[in-house]
């Protein structure tokens, strides 16, 4: 879980039922961290985006809003500042402790259709998942930006992994809501299934639903990784796992998709630097470790988004249309 990387916390708030199907997602990092962004896909909803290219004043941030309701689910993140700042958390603009302004870069997802018209996160979203974000085991699903989300012609949700890499520590969180398939319909079997133990046997006969029309939609994310990296650095661990994301869904990064994954490197672990006359690379070397991790988890997060979701927002979930996956009896 991106949550085994120290340093950082993630809570949800949801609401589905009653003509509800959407919710924000909050990564926290409380003691900041350097941050970073890739955004793919011609339909992006973002928000302070551009202060994390590495050329801007602004090096850390303190938390990363993912939230359903397109464009308007942008206002979570005003609860996310407003949260932070009554602890004093944020960028320090003046003598006093409370004068600070919170980094809180955001991405929305598109799942308006799943909830009846005006139902969408507001900064009272924002402020709840920031309440209940831990250090601990993330729910994954039909919960936070995951509530309404859709992957192709199944329900979407939020996933997670995690690796060691030597001695850091890479993890992922995924919402995942692309307009491409996660699954080959064909036979049940996730396009990212080599990229781990899901712990389902996969299935190997076509899928009984009706095709969905999906004109927009958006895959958002946070990688994380306990290493000390530039804005510059962090924004390559960003890239590469837009790469675990085109591993998942197919087809990736299109018209009707924003993709947007962000990056935090907390710093607890140096990278090596150059040492002796062969020792040049070794500082690229070891962040391109990190990189072919971050795309690895984040494939994996995307697969768990999809088991792990449940039928909402009139979209089946994966479980529901093969079973058998998880040990129970088709139809």
């Amino acid at each position: 879980m991106i949550t085994d990387v120290p340093g950082v916390l993630v809570g949800h708030h949801e609401r589905v039922g009653d003509g509800w199907a959407t919710g924000t997602t909050v990564v926290l990092v409380p003691e900041g961290a350097v941050g970073a962004v890739d955004q793919r896909g011609g339909a992006p909803g973002t928000r302070e985006t551009n202060l994390l290219e590495p050329e801007n004043l602004v090096q850390r941030v303190n938390a990363v809003c993912l939230s359903g309701g397109s464009a308007y689910g942008l206002a979570a993140a005003d609860g996310v500042m407003r949260w932070l700042a009554e602890r004093n958390l944020g960028f320090p603009v003046g003598t006093q402790p409370h004068e600070v302004v919170p980094i809180v870069p955001a991405a929305v997802l598109f799942d308006l259709p799943r909830s009846e018209w005006g139902n969408r996160p507001d900064a009272s979203f924002g402020y709840a998942a920031c309440d209940a974000a831990s250090s601990g085991s993330v729910p994954q699903g039909t919960v936070g930006a995951g509530a309404g989300a859709a992957v192709g012609s199944l329900k979407g949700g939020i996933g997670t992994a995690s690796e060691v890499v030597g001695e850091y520590t890479v993890g992922a969180l995924a919402a995942v809501n692309a307009a491409g398939e996660a699954v080959d319909l064909t036979t049940g079997r996730a396009y990212a299934a080599d990229h781990g133990d899901f712990g389902v046997t996969w299935p190997s006969r076509p899928a009984d639903l009706p095709s969905r029309r999906t004109d927009l939609n958006t895959t958002i994310g946070v990688v994380a990784v306990d290493a000390a990296l530039s804005k510059a650095e962090a924004r390559r661990i960003a890239v590469a796992a837009q790469d675990g994301l085109a591993r998942a869904v197919r087809p990736a990064h299109s018209m009707f998709d924003g993709d947007t994954v962000f990056a935090l490197a907390t710093g607890a672990r140096e990278l090596p630097e150059a040492s002796g006359p062969f020792g040049a690379a070794a500082r690229p070397a070891a962040l391109d470790t990190l990189c072919a991790a971050a795309a690895r988890v984040f494939a994996r997060a995307m697969v768990h988004g999809l088991l792990a979701a449940t039928t909402a927002g009139g979209v089946p979930a994966y479980r529901d249309v093969w079973p058998e996956a998880f040990g129970q009896p088709p139809g």
